[in-house]
């Protein structure tokens, strides 16, 4: 895997941040239909922080998308980078997400973001910048839909109904079990939005979130809990 860093110095400025966005917005590419769900590598991403130490731990768990077998797995810990401002959380986690990334010992394939893609108000979510950065295919899932509207899809699994900010669809609500609130699906990069969907309803066999998801939560909150205790030596992104 090939990381494009960002360009120039890491923002530390809102002002600098939405530049950031607004130059690696126009290289999102959303003429791919992205890999086909039920083969290859499939990866889960989570981070959680730590505010009273400044900490941000990122885990990247990569799965087999055919059995769901765990294949890989990797953690790391750094400072935060950015201030929190909505809208502009990636520039808090991207440094610690490309360092765990940049930890597995194999292609991770499909990157499943906790999150947002152009679901987001300025169409740059987390999951359309890291697959620019790292030139991956890319989907979000979140778990809420931010700021956006939807109609509540069927009670059964797998309808879905647009996500939309006004009459423009930003991605999709999805419902992966049965009578259970949807989850809500945006393209990040080199993929259409019915492949997104065919990918969740894949990692979504017993659970309402992608097993890529729940698998990254638990090992992000081991390595939070480990950082906290002073187990973890090494830094990343500080």
């Amino acid at each position: 895997m090939t990381c494009i860093p960002p360009p120039g110095d890491w923002p530390v400025t809102e002002s600098q941040a939405r530049a950031v966005q607004d130059e690696l917005r126009a290289r999102v590419i959303l003429t791919e239909a992205g890999p086909a769900p039920g083969a290859g590598h499939v990866t889960g991403l989570d981070v959680a922080y730590d505010d009273a130490r400044d900490l941000v731990v990122a885990a990247a768990v990569v799965l087999d998308a055919a059995s769901l077998k765990v294949v890989a797995e990797a953690t790391a810990v750094g400072r935060v980078s950015f201030p929190y401002v909505p809208g502009l959380l990636a520039f808090r986690e991207l440094p610690t997400v490309l360092a765990v990334l940049a930890r597995l010992p194999v292609e991770p394939g499909l990157l499943v973001c906790d999150g947002y893609g152009l679901a987001h108000p300025r169409r740059f979510g987390l999951a359309c910048h890291l697959g620019v950065l790292t030139g991956l295919p890319t989907i979000g899932v979140a778990k809420n839909p931010f700021t956006f509207s939807y109609r509540e899809p069927g009670q059964e699994r797998g309808a879905a109904a647009p996500l939309t900010d006004g009459a423009e669809e930003v991605g999709r609500a999805l419902r992966t079990r049965t009578a259970t609130k949807p989850v809500f699906v945006s393209v990040g990069h080199r993929t259409d939005l019915d492949t997104a969907c065919a990918h969740v309803l894949a990692l979504t066999p017993r659970y309402r979130l992608p097993e890529s998801t729940r698998r990254a939560d638990a090992l992000c909150r081991q390595a939070l809990k480990a950082a906290q205790a002073g187990n973890q030596e090494e830094f990343q992104g500080s």
